[in-house]
């Protein structure tokens, strides 16, 4: 891919180390293998005689994989979530009624989210008093494309009667 960064040799490892590991214990199949183990772990429950070095097994096992999954996982929603934020960012700059503040709406505060939520939430029951499924606004001409649309809708209804 043009452009594309170089990575050093340990973190171009990991990507692809998590990337197949991610892929891989998402899988039906891994999860039958887990369980397998765990019935297995369990049916030789009295071979051992439950025994507190048999229940250690199970116990050091899963505490160690899960560990190490946590950072696989996170690595992977990062990613991800990086790749969609930029996505949409790519959506927003492309749509000339989309307001560019919301381009980089992830470093917000947690309080400028939730004033831009209600600001939303405004927008939305606007469209709903508008009975109109596909209302869209902009942080910046929110209003004024409101009232448009409902000088466009008066102007049809006039012509109706």
């Amino acid at each position: 891919m043009a452009g594309k960064e170089k990575s050093s040799g340990f973190v171009s490892f990991f990507n692809k180390f998590a990337a197949t590991a991610t892929e891989a214990t998402g899988r039906p199949a891994a999860f039958i293998i887990a369980t397998l183990i765990i019935v297995v772990w369990a049916v030789t429950g009295p071979l051992f005689n439950y025994s507190e070095t048999w229940q250690l097994i199970i116990n050091t096992g899963t505490t160690i994989i899960t560990f190490l999954m946590v950072f696989i996982i996170q690595h992977s929603q990062n990613k991800d979530t990086l790749a969609l934020q930029l996505k949409l960012n790519e959506l927003i700059a492309a749509n000339q009624h989309a307001s560019n503040r919301l381009i980089d709406i992830e470093d917000l505060t947690d309080e400028e989210l939730k004033t831009l939520k209600r600001f939303y939430i405004e927008l939305s029951v606007l469209a709903e008093k508008n009975n109109d499924l596909f209302s869209t606004h902009s942080v910046d001409e929110a209003m004024g494309v409101h009232q448009e649309k409902r000088a466009v809708l008066e102007k049809r209804k006039k012509a109706k009667n």
